[in-house]
């Protein structure tokens, strides 16, 4: 069983899946949002089907401080709305500084500036994914 890991933007989400066995993240797309939700989580519903996964992991942008701030709140609408299209176990994860270690590793990486705004998403969304399967094998 596949877990999918989401870092949710209004312009663009951060697709990453893991492998079958849950150790690993791996990048998958960034779904760009320009032609409307709806379509973004048709593809969204395609990549799901297409990885079999049955849990989600979507990254929650809380605050520094760790309240829930305006970004918090359109992710929950983003999760209600991803949730009326199947029976998924979708956890919030902390994302707090994922974008930051998205772009240091970019840089470590030597990614041109050109190319970093489309994948950072991807990338965020791999940071989230991974943290969560770290933690979850360490809860085992």
């Amino acid at each position: 069983m596949r877990v999918l890991g989401i870092d949710y933007g209004d312009s663009r989400i951060g697709i990453a899946v893991s492998d079958p066995m849950g150790w690993t993240a791996q990048g998958v797309e960034t779904v760009k949002c320009k032609d409307g939700l709806k379509k973004a989580l048709s593809r969204i519903m395609e990549i799901i089907t297409a990885y079999e996964v049955k849990d989600i992991v979507i990254g929650y942008p809380l605050n520094m401080n760790g309240t829930k701030g305006p970004r918090a709140e359109r992710t929950e609408e983003f999760i209600e709305k991803l949730g009326g299209f199947g029976e998924f176990n979708i956890v919030k994860w902390d994302e707090r500084l994922t974008t930051v270690s998205a772009h240091r590793a970019m840089n470590e990486l030597g990614v041109k500036a050109s190319n970093k705004k489309n994948i950072v998403d991807t990338m965020s969304a791999v940071f989230i994914l991974q943290g969560y399967l770290d933690r979850q094998a360490n809860n085992k």
